[in-house]
């Protein structure tokens, strides 16, 4: 949300002081929403008019920050299950594609498109989504896009040609994404910084489990019932937790909430001075989509940091939605398991993220103690002490799972080796994106949304190519060559770990974010202090 104006105009403060006052307001572009400001309407013919500016009163408990703990966790599990079943979703149409596309008539190379639409609209959805949800809120957005995602596995169920099925998958993708891309933003609307690492680890493993989870069970759905009913059974589950949504899932963002009191109270009073800070604002939805969207690739071009850990983590991403073609080529032509059987070896995978939950504990118990060490002001780099293993595992997982793809290797050879790939790419997520939401403050929504775009478009473009590579290359030396990449991205989080402080003090956007241009001004006075003194002797 922009800053505020600075303005002369005489208000009035609600629920605090009543009185009227002139009063000076700086740019204030990082407040929360839920914050009291006085602010003021546009400057011009309004010198007399007062301005009631409502606000949440302290221990208000309309305010989310101050809901129970059992409210905020009842809606961290709801928006974390919203996320598994729609990553569930995202790879469960791969399992199907073969049977799917044989019925068609069409090559799997073609049915793999709709992997690809679904992904692509991933990345491009979300840089409208949160601009809006400036105007309506969150709650809106998540329950109307959800109910629409639910609706298209209709489309997908009662498909007759690849085309509806493809359409279909696209939709599905467009209306999905608010259900995963706008759940770190509601979760720091309720929970505190201090408060955060257990619930982000939740919506952490949510998405990373539900993207891995689906071909466990879907095979045997495909094999027994065929590839419709595994879009029946994700129409099921997901109309079931659509309807718990919308009984138990309330608004989170303050400014909304504050928004919709202030026209009650308009309404009630007759008053029409009655207003909330996010009206006095009133950017439109226009600029915001722009600030929104050129702001992500302006950081992707200036900020290194940003380019780096985007590319890092899509790559890893990429690397999940490869193996949904390559899991099953290397078991089937290997050891001649059928499509049910073919959904064993993400059995390890599921392990992995359940590791990888586990060991986020003990980074957490890190980080809070670097952060106490530093006087309570967030330390970045102590984010990354699971990706400087993680960013090991991945490598060994991947020459590990490649050079044991013989027929006269035992299948739990490899089947193992998925543990370690997946346990590095969950600490991976993890690290780049706290580090990016730590590091760049007012800008971290930008950040976060600019690696979300590049991990999106690996994603969908990755299983494109999976077959040609591994047929073409074979198993070893097309891993061998994932490896040797994920190899040079070895030195990433170490380079950030013991050098971070100083790249982020020359960062124009990350600076200021964390305490350090204030130090480095501070220093800077008494330097000059020093040589006004000096100068003067």
């Amino acid at each position: 949300m922009s800053g505020l104006k600075k303005s002369n105009i005489p208000t009035t403060v609600f629920p605090g002081d009543k009185t009227s006052k002139h009063v000076e307001h700086p740019v204030d572009s990082t407040r929360r929403s839920s914050e009291p400001q006085v602010v003021d309407e546009d400057e011009g013919d309004f010198a007399e008019k007062k301005v009631v500016v409502v606000t949440f009163e302290e221990n208000d408990p309309e305010n989310p920050e101050n809901w129970s703990k059992g409210r905020k966790w009842l809606t961290t599990i709801l928006l974390c299950l919203m996320t598994l079943f729609i990553g569930l979703a995202t790879s469960a149409y791969s399992v199907g594609i073969n049977d799917m596309t044989e019925e068609f008539g069409v090559s799997s190379e073609v049915g793999q498109v709709g992997m690809f639409v679904f992904n692509a609209s991933f990345a491009i959805v979300p840089l409208f989504l949160a601009p809006l949800s400036e105007y309506v809120g969150r709650n809106p957005i998540y329950l109307i896009n959800y109910a629409c995602f639910v609706a298209f596995f209709f489309q997908l169920g009662f498909a007759k040609n690849i085309w509806t099925a493809i359409i279909g998958r696209f939709f599905s993708g467009c209306f999905g994404a608010a259900g995963t891309t706008m759940v770190g933003g509601t979760l720091s609307d309720i929970w505190k910084t201090h408060e955060r690492a257990g619930p982000m680890s939740c919506f952490t493993w949510a998405a990373v489990f539900g993207t891995i989870a689906a071909p466990i069970y879907s095979g045997w759905i495909d094999l027994n019932l065929g590839w419709r009913w595994i879009e029946w059974v994700q129409l099921i589950a997901n109309f079931i937790l659509l309807v718990a949504e919308c009984f138990l899932l309330k608004e989170t963002r303050g400014s909304v909430i504050l928004a919709r009191r202030a026209k009650k109270m308009r309404e009630v009073t007759g008053d029409d001075s009655y207003r909330a800070p996010s009206e006095l604002e009133a950017d439109s939805f226009k600029s915001l989509v722009h600030a929104s969207s050129t702001r992500a690739f302006m950081l992707l071009i200036k900020e290194p940091v940003v380019l780096f850990f985007s590319i890092w983590i899509s790559f890893a991403w990429g690397i999940i939605f490869l193996f949904f073609s390559v899991i099953p080529l290397s078991f089937e032509n290997h050891h001649g398991w059928n499509v049910g059987q073919q959904g064993y070896p993400y059995i390890s995978l599921a392990v992995g993220t359940f590791l990888g939950f586990a060991f986020n504990f003990i980074q957490d118990r890190l980080y809070q103690r670097a952060t106490a060490k530093n006087g309570g002001v967030p330390v970045p780099e102590a984010r990354l002490y699971g990706s400087l293993i993680g960013s090991v595992l991945l490598p060994v997982g991947m020459f590990w799972y490649g050079w044991t793809q013989f027929s006269y290797i035992h299948y739990i050879v490899p089947i193992i080796a998925l543990t370690p790939i997946i346990l590095g790419i969950y600490h991976i997520f993890l690290a780049v994106y706290n580090y990016l939401a730590d590091s760049y403050g007012e800008f971290a929504s930008s950040a976060v949304a600019a690696q979300g775009f590049m991990r999106n478009m690996f994603a969908a473009s990755f299983p494109l190519f999976a077959s040609y590579m591994f047929n073409g290359m074979g198993y070893q030396w097309a891993c061998t060559l994932l490896a040797l990449i994920a190899t040079v991205c070895i030195p990433l989080p170490y380079v950030l770990f013991f050098y971070g402080k100083s790249i982020r003090a020359r960062s124009a956007y990350a600076s200021s974010q964390t305490g350090i241009q204030q130090q480095v001004d501070v220093e800077q006075v008494e330097q000059s202090e020093q040589v006004s003194k000096a100068s003067t002797n």
